[in-house]
């Protein structure tokens, strides 16, 4: 038996199969959705850039995060029944980096000419 193929103690089908999900198998592409985008910001950050954007689907609204570093790009999707909770959570990481000392120095200042 392949390691993948093993049952999982979570209940989820192996990879492949994807269950009643609808989804088709490992490999093949899926189908497009239509998505209605409802709100768009960016922001730059050092060297990454990053888009939120708000969108809606037939299965509902999410949040789209894509951060892009040197044309390599990253996204999650948060459904939107989630996003009062990755506030809170983003919130609370905001004091905390405000409140907690770091312990990499701040660089020197440059030496005036």
């Amino acid at each position: 038996m392949i390691s993948n193929e093993r049952p999982s103690p979570y209940g989820r089908q192996p990879y492949q199969s994807h269950g009643n999900y609808g989804a088709p198998k490992y490999g093949q592409p899926r189908p497009p959705v239509n998505e209605d985008t409802l709100k768009s910001a960016e922001v730059q950050i050092e060297r990454k850039f990053f888009v939120f954007t708000l969108k809606e689907n037939p299965r509902g609204r999410f949040l789209r995060i894509t951060e892009d570093v040197g044309g390599r790009r990253d996204t999650i999707i948060i459904p939107s029944t989630g996003l009062a909770e990755f506030k809170k959570i983003l919130d609370d990481m905001v004091k905390a980096a405000d409140e907690i000392p770091s312990k990499t120095p701040p660089p020197a200042p440059e030496p005036l000419p």
